[in-house]
């Protein structure tokens, strides 16, 4: 009778996660949408989800050659402590942000695994291509470092923006300067005007 149990109450609990799962979202988060809204506000402009690049970032900032991910802790594997032996995928331990589930441990440590070495991949290409990438995670968006982050990406694309565009200063080469009332050295034009 347990099994009857068993075998009845588990595809309420696959519905149930099924429905969870697909009320999350890929784009316009929370997280994303704190950025968005502070970027705005400073000045800066972007495009979303551009599809002509690698990895298709969260938020693009043309102007600055800059990527912007916004990344879930969770689904990234924010600070997940790897183990020296990678031969397992159960060598993954929590983070503070990061919580890898007991059911079907093996498949959520695989797609982490996987998330991350994208998002290497991803960056490799941007870098290649000219581009910088910037990763905002989840947690540093919450109250109490929300403002620090902030602060901290319009500081770095300010960075990033003057860096990329300084100019180069030319310097003439130093040569003597004559006054306007001696005469040119070298010169057999007409020195008089009576010789008309």
């Amino acid at each position: 009778m347990s099994d009857k149990l068993h075998i009845e109450t588990e595809p309420e609990v696959t519905t149930a996660r099924s429905r969870n799962m697909s009320r999350i979202r890929g784009k316009d988060t929370k997280p994303e949408m704190i950025v968005r809204k502070f970027l705005w506000s400073r000045g800066f402009r972007y495009r979303l989800n551009d599809r002509r690049l690698p990895g298709k970032p969260d938020l693009v900032l043309r102007k600055y050659r800059t990527c912007i991910f916004v990344n879930g802790c969770f689904w990234h594997g924010h600070n997940v402590i790897r183990q020296l032996n990678d031969l397992q995928l159960d060598n993954l331990t929590n983070s503070e942000c990061c919580k890898i589930p007991h059911t079907r441990r093996e498949f959520w440590v695989s797609k982490i695994l996987r998330n991350q070495e994208r998002d290497v991949e991803v960056q490799k290409k941007l870098a290649k291509m000219g581009w910088h990438s910037i990763t905002v995670w989840e947690c540093e968006l919450r109250r109490p470092t929300r403002e620090r982050t902030l602060e901290s990406l319009s500081h770095t694309l300010n960075h990033i923006f003057l860096k990329d565009h300084s100019m180069l200063r030319y310097v003439l080469p130093q040569e003597e300067h004559q006054m306007a009332a001696e005469e040119m050295k070298g010169y057999e034009g007409l020195n008089n005007c009576d010789e008309e």
